[in-house]
C-alpha cells in the first residue's frame, strides 16, 4: 500500500495523467468535428497550369504571388488570395464575377471567362498556396430538407436577398443579387467563402448538411415559381399591402378632388 501510495504522489503522475487526458480530448475532437465536404485533391500538373492562368489573367490586381496589391494612394486594387481556397477562386471564376470587366462597387455576375478545367487549375494553384475552403463534394449538393433549408435562409439570407430570393440593394452602390437559378456548388461555396458583401457561414456556423437543406430550400423555391399577380419586388405580405393601399388610397383621393372640382 505505501508503495503504492508513492507512485501516486510521484511528481510524473501529474504529467502522465495531463498527457492521457489531452489525447482522450484529442480522440474526442476528432471523432465529433465537422465533416469536411471536400470533393477532390489536385495534382502537382493542375497547381502548375493554375499558377500560369493566374500570371495571365489575374496578377495585374492580386500580385505575382497572389499577396493582393494597393493603388498609390492605398486603395485596395486587388485582396490578397492567400488563405481564400479552391471555394473562392471556383465561385469567383465560375460566375464569371472574375476576371472583373471593369472597377466599381462589387464584381456583377456574367458568363465566365474561363473553362471548367481551367476554373479547376486556377483553384488549385491558389488552393496550394495556403488551406482554405475547398470545393463541395456531390453529396452535400442534393437531397437536403427544404423545411429546415426554409427556416435557415429566413433566419440568416432574407433580410439581404429578400424572402423569395429576388436580391435586393444595400448601400454605396452596392446590392444582394438573385439567389435563384445558380448551381447548387455556386450557392455552397458563397455561403462557404462570403463573397463581397456576404458574411461567411463556415462549418461552425452551418455545417454541410445546413447548407445542403439551403440549397433544397432555393430549388424548391424556383420550382414553385409565384403564385401569380404583381409581385412588387417580393418584399413580402405586409410592404406589398403598404404598396397597394398607398396606390388604392391616392387613387381615391385623386378621384375625390377631380369629382368636387368638377361639381363646381
Amino acid at each position: 500500500m505505501k508503495a503504492l501510495a508513492a507512485r501516486r504522489h510521484h511528481p510524473m503522475a501529474l504529467l502522465v495523467i495531463l498527457l492521457l487526458a489531452l489525447v482522450a480530448t484529442g480522440g474526442l475532437y476528432a471523432a465529433f468535428q465537422p465533416r469536411v465536404a471536400q470533393a477532390e485533391s489536385y495534382s502537382q500538373e493542375d497547381i502548375a497550369a493554375g499558377e500560369a492562368l493566374f500570371l495571365a489573367n489575374c496578377a495585374t490586381c492580386h500580385g505575382r504571388n497572389a499577396e493582393g496589391q494597393t493603388d498609390p494612394d492605398g486603395q485596395t486594387v486587388g485582396p490578397s488570395l492567400i488563405g481564400v481556397g479552391a471555394a473562392a477562386v471556383d465561385f469567383q471564376v465560375g460566375t464569371g464575377r472574375m476576371p472583373m470587366q471593369r472597377s466599381g462597387a462589387q464584381a456583377a455576375r456574367k458568363p465566365p471567362q474561363m473553362n471548367e478545367d481551367q476554373t479547376r487549375q486556377l483553384a488549385a494553384y491558389v488552393a496550394s498556396l495556403a488551406p482554405g475552403p475547398s470545393v463541395p463534394a456531390e453529396e452535400y449538393l442534393s437531397g437536403g430538407d427544404p423545411v429546415n433549408g426554409g427556416e435557415i435562409f429566413r433566419i440568416n439570407c432574407a433580410m439581404c436577398h429578400n424572402a423569395a430570393g429576388a436580391g435586393g440593394a444595400l448601400t454605396r452602390g452596392k446590392y444582394a443579387p438573385p439567389v435563384l437559378g445558380l448551381e447548387p456548388k455556386h450557392v455552397y461555396e458563397a455561403m462557404e467563402t462570403g463573397p463581397q458583401n456576404m458574411p461567411v457561414f463556415n462549418d461552425s456556423n452551418l455545417s454541410p448538411e445546413d447548407k445542403r437543406d439551403v440549397i433544397a430550400y432555393l430549388d424548391e423555391l424556383e420550382a414553385t415559381g409565384s403564385p401569380g399577380g404583381i409581385a412588387l419586388g417580393n418584399q413580402g405580405p405586409v410592404t406589398e399591402g403598404l404598396y397597394v393601399w398607398t396606390i388604392v388610397l391616392s387613387l381615391l383621393l385623386a378621384s375625390a378632388v377631380w369629382l368636387g372640382a368638377k361639381a363646381k
